[in-house]
């Protein structure tokens, strides 16, 4: 019998093992406790990309790019896992399409229902309706996971005798999947205690609290890091309360031996890595980590991290590293730099602030000689205005100078920016365009996307002086809604500052030809392997960002 059983449910990008399962993992074995992890989002691609299923599914279709997509099945799976993804982008390309092409047949008739590599979106149902998520609970209503969960995963998860159940959901698309499953493991396995908890449910802690609101069929809903919670479910030692938040004991070392990791998309094996557990500056307005963070900002020793690194490569056999912090605080990217040696024929990547030490041209060097390949930055906007008024802390004069240094050192950028932001004008839509172009050459890569106003932000704190006229209240049928709906004090509002980005940004030959190498569908995971050179696309990778709050980076 396992004491608890770790599931990561489907739908994320297939690319790498997932972090939170490995680190409770690691965490429950060392309080020697029986547990094991189950990564049920990769297991459910693979299962929808099975040749024999997908031909039965096609049927008789004959829609050329169907039955080309069928044909190259293999050879586009056994390319995304080879480094010869890394040195093609048009045959990389061409198998992200197939596999996305192929995925499309299992996508619902009448459209509801949409599965890509790394997204699924149920027009029907919505994860912010607790009726919704029920109806998934109970049976009456389904997902194009059903399959997978019944003639697969079910028995495989019937096998292991867990005592206990812990569903990771951190992301929307996670969701609807999660509650569909958890509704038949609570079927299958009456006696089972199931547990949620991840970035997602963590969001819903206000809502749920405040409406008294329980999820079925869950018995536990964990708040925060789940280390402390597991472990005391796992030994009887709490009380019957539903929900539960404890971040005494806060882990980074994790455990992957249950993933295997040449399966994963990817180019290169890559495993995740975090060296901190919140956000260091904690002063961004849009941000929910600002005004309502999940815990105190926790970090492991800076001197820990690269032998971390250098312990987790030689135990799997790995050579690139994801550190999945908010943003690596600056005393570990000093240890890194320091610490080159350590890191020898390491690659590593992450999101980092524009902090000025970064400004610092011996220093950049120091971290591409400690085998950082990218770094992940969120500018959000290139005018210094909504820069201020929305607490980024960095000035532009800071950021060309830091976006030279990493060009020249060889680390590829990858900026975010975020139109349509309360209290942005036209005129700061304009200066983000020159800003960019202005700096295109030192920008490997950029992802454009469309203000998510979080309910949990600064910037309803005092709506008039950010530029928000009204906003309105969270939709009876939608309780659980991350995003608050707001009216601009102007003319410049969201529908604006989306006709800008695709007309204006993306009709800016530099800007486009930057969006087009990003790699399709995995973006930033798949970027750190592509080299930087134009690319011959027809259609541009951008679209309105959907992460949860807890997501957000700064």
């Amino acid at each position: 019998m396992t004491d608890v059983l770790l599931l990561q449910p489907p739908a994320l990008k297939p690319a790498e093992p997932p972090l939170a399962l490995a680190i409770l993992l690691a965490h429950l074995r060392a309080q020697k406790l029986t547990a094991t992890a189950i990564d049920a989002n990769l297991a459910a691609y693979l299962y929808l990309l099975d040749g024999e299923w997908l031909t039965t599914r096609a049927g008789d279709a004959v829609e050329t790019n169907l039955r080309r997509a069928l044909r190259h099945r293999s050879s586009s799976l056994l390319l995304l896992r080879s480094a010869a993804a890394a040195q093609n982008f048009a045959r990389y390309n061409t198998a992200v399409r197939y596999l996305n092409r192929l995925l499309a047949l299992w996508n619902s008739p009448n459209g509801d229902e949409r599965l890509t590599l790394g997204d699924y979106q149920h027009a029907g149902l919505s994860p912010f309706n607790p009726e919704d998520l029920e109806q998934l609970a109970s049976g009456a209503a389904a997902t194009l996971f059903a399959s997978y969960f019944h003639e697969e995963l079910l028995p495989q998860i019937i096998a292991a005798q867990p005592r206990i159940i812990a569903i990771s959901i951190n992301f929307l698309h996670q969701a609807l999947p999660s509650f569909e499953l958890a509704g038949l493991l609570r079927r299958a396995l009456p006696d089972v205690l199931l547990v949620a908890g991840g970035g997602l449910i963590t969001s819903w802690q206000e809502p749920l609290r405040r409406l008294d609101l329980r999820l079925s069929p869950f018995d536990r809903l964990v708040f925060g890091p789940g280390e402390t919670a597991l472990t005391a479910l796992a030994k009887d030692e709490v009380d019957e309360s539903y929900t539960m938040a404890d971040a005494t004991t806060i882990s980074f070392v994790p455990d992957f031996s249950f993933a295997r990791i040449s399966d994963y998309f990817s180019p290169h094996p890559v495993l995740p890595l975090s060296a901190s557990r919140g956000c260091y500056w904690q002063r961004c307005l849009f941000c929910p980590e600002a005004t309502a963070p999940v815990h105190p900002y926790t970090a492991t020793r800076p001197t820990e991290l690269p032998l971390m690194m250098r312990q987790l490569a030689d135990s799997y056999g790995v050579r690139h590293i994801q550190l999945t912090d908010n943003a690596v605080p600056v005393n570990m990217l000093k240890v890194l730099a320091e610490h080159a040696e350590t890191l020898a024929d390491l690659n590593w990547f992450g999101f980092v602030r524009f902090e000025p030490i970064l400004e610092d041209v011996a220093f950049v060097a120091r971290l591409a000689q400690s085998g950082c390949r990218m770094l992940q930055l969120g500018l959000e906007s290139g005018s210094q205005n909504v820069l201020d008024r929305l607490g980024k802390g960095v000035s532009l004069e800071s950021v060309a100078k830091i976006l030279a240094n990493l060009a020249a050192a060889g680390i590829a950028s990858f900026v975010y920016i975020m139109l349509g932001t309360p209290g942005e004008t036209e005129a700061d839509a304009e200066q983000t365009l020159a800003f960019l172009e202005l700096h295109a050459a030192e920008i490997g890569f950029l992802n454009l996307a469309i203000m998510n106003l979080p309910r949990a932000s600064g910037l309803l704190d005092n709506p008039q002086e950010y530029g928000i006229a009204a906003a309105e209240p969270i939709e009876a049928d939608s309780p659980l809604g991350l995003y608050q709906k707001f009216h601009s004090d102007s003319e410049w509002n969201r529908a604006a500052a989306r006709r800008f980005l695709e007309q204006r940004l993306l009709g800016s030959a530099a800007i486009r030809e930057i969006v087009n190498r990003t790699p399709p569908l995995f973006t930033s995971n798949h970027a750190v392997f592509l080299p930087i050179r134009a690319v011959d696309s027809r259609k541009c990778f951008c679209r309105e960002g959907t992460k949860t709050p807890s997501q957000l980076k700064p």
